[in-house]
């Protein structure tokens, strides 16, 4: 059974079949989208039972040849990397489902797009064939750009309007990219595997271009500075829903992207270290500083983001196993996080119409339960001890040590400062007078803690106990590891 391609479609079908529905029948329609969202979840996560934690080949591979003659398929597969990223994907788009009760007006489309962005995105992280990547790369810009024009903000339509020009922009980059590797390989063949193999041995110089023409591509979806300039209007005027995917998931496509063709490229991403891990820490410190001055709750997470990702670039710079863990772990904490974040975040402006956070405080005493998860989000985003943030930044942090030595320093000064505007933020939000227009807010609601408890619940276990994802993840990124070890 080709498992991949069920899930894969899964979404796809379901936006076809959402699209036919009279529009008029919207509990009809969003329960389709959430059974179709639940199913593509359940089917996702029943693929641990079957995978082999002990090697780095690509498993539960599908391929289908489309064109021999100029070498594109539809490949499908999946490493530890790529599963952790799948389940990642559809845990948080049943999230985002779950959390898109305040979305009154056209519900038809809005879970159509859902779907299709959720297909899309599943694609990116599946395929095996590098034609096929880019045409699922590009497929996310199109729900994307309706679900925030549509459904957005006072400014939607500046946000996916420029969210939209900044991705094209990139992707041009990585199709030139694409077909320059196609061109000077003699493979004939788009399959990752077999373009991989013979791209490694392109002249230092190639490769350098060539890296450095992916670096800007995939660095606008991570967003490395000073390509970010997109991400703080997207995620303020995007709907909370889609912020939660914007941050928990499509940020990690640039990571995983880059990720990809480093390995491609070895020499080239061992002679641009310096410049990768001096991008990175500029990153989580820019990043870092301009959360720190943000009065709102929005903006200041999507900030953070750039801080955050920052974090899973330094690992990736670092070509070292531990270090690569530690990008791993850090682009699935961070998906827990962001996800929690905005889900939270969006939960308590559909209360209270505001995200300025002077308008707050005693929330504790008004939705103690609230507090209690938004309190484990922003302690995890500040790397506390016991929590996924903080076996993520111990991994790159000591992987950065390893290859870069004291420049780490500058690394830990960006925990600081996300520590010092995650305790800002708690200290505003919870303590203080009750204010009178916030004295008869409600707590959460039964769906609204279904949303919720799964991200928190996530955080807690990845930080407890994070040998599982470590085991899953372990044979892929040693292999990674050797690659660039071989390289030296």
């Amino acid at each position: 059974m080709h498992m991949l391609s069920f899930i894969l479609w899964v979404p796809f079908f379901g936006a076809v079949l959402v699209a036919l529905l009279p529009t008029a029948q919207q509990r009809i329609i969003r329960g389709l989208a959430l059974f179709h969202v639940g199913l593509a979840l359940i089917l996702s996560w029943s693929l641990l039972a079957r995978f082999e934690q002990g090697t780095e080949a690509m498993q539960f591979v599908e391929q289908v040849v489309w064109s021999s003659t100029i070498g594109v398929s539809y490949a499908l597969g999946l490493d530890g990397v790529s599963l952790v990223m799948v389940l990642l994907t559809t845990l948080l788009f049943a999230v985002a489902l779950l959390a898109s009760d305040a979305v009154k007006t056209q519900v038809k489309g809005y879970c159509a797009w859902l779907l299709i962005l959720e297909f899309a995105t599943l694609g990116v992280f599946m395929a095996q064939d590098w034609s096929l990547f880019f045409m699922f790369w590009e497929l996310t810009l199109i729900p994307l750009f309706f679900l925030i024009d549509l459904w957005g903000g006072e400014k939607r339509h500046v946000a996916s309007l420029n969210f939209v020009l900044y991705t094209m922009g990139g992707a041009i980059f990585i199709l030139i990219g694409i077909i320059m590797v196609y061109r000077l390989t003699p493979t004939q063949s788009f399959a990752m595997s077999v373009i991989a193999h013979a791209a490694a041995g392109l002249p230092r110089q190639d490769q350098m271009w060539l890296l450095l023409a992916f670096l800007v591509g995939f660095g606008v979806k991570i967003p490395i500075f000073p390509l970010h300039g997109w991400l703080p209007l997207a995620h303020v005027e995007a709907p909370s829903p889609i912020s939660i995917l914007l941050s928990g998931v499509l940020l990690k496509m640039g990571a995983y992207g880059l990720l990809r063709v480093m390995a491609m490229l070895p020499q080239a991403a061992l002679a641009l270290q310096p410049l990768l891990v001096g991008i990175a820490l500029v990153s989580i410190l820019y990043g870092g500083l301009l959360a720190w001055r943000q009065s709102d709750l929005k903006a200041m997470i999507a900030y953070s983001s750039v801080s955050h990702m920052g974090v899973a670039l330094l690992g990736i710079s670092a070509l070292n196993e531990i270090g690569l863990m530690g990008a791993v772990l850090q682009m699935a904490a961070h998906g827990l996080i962001a996800g929690a974040l905005f889900l939270l975040i969006g939960l308590l402006y559909q209360r209270t119409h505001t995200r300025e956070l002077s308008d707050y405080g005693a929330l504790v005493r008004v939705m103690p339960g609230f507090s209690l998860l938004m309190a484990l989000a922003l302690l995890a985003a500040m790397g506390l001890p016991g929590l996924g943030g903080f076996i993520a930044e111990l991994h790159v942090l000591i992987g950065g040590f390893e290859r870069w030595g004291w420049l780490m320093l500058l690394a830990s000064l960006g925990v600081l400062i996300s520590a010092a505007y995650a305790i800002r933020t708690m200290g505003q939000l919870f303590t203080g007078p009750v204010r009178p227009t916030m004295s008869e807010l409600h707590d959460l609601q039964p769906h609204e803690w279904l949303a919720a408890v799964p991200l928190a619940a996530g955080l807690v276990i990845l930080g407890l106990y994070p040998a599982p994802v470590i085991a899953l993840i372990s044979a892929t990124v040693k292999g990674l590891a050797a690659i660039f070890t071989y390289s030296l």
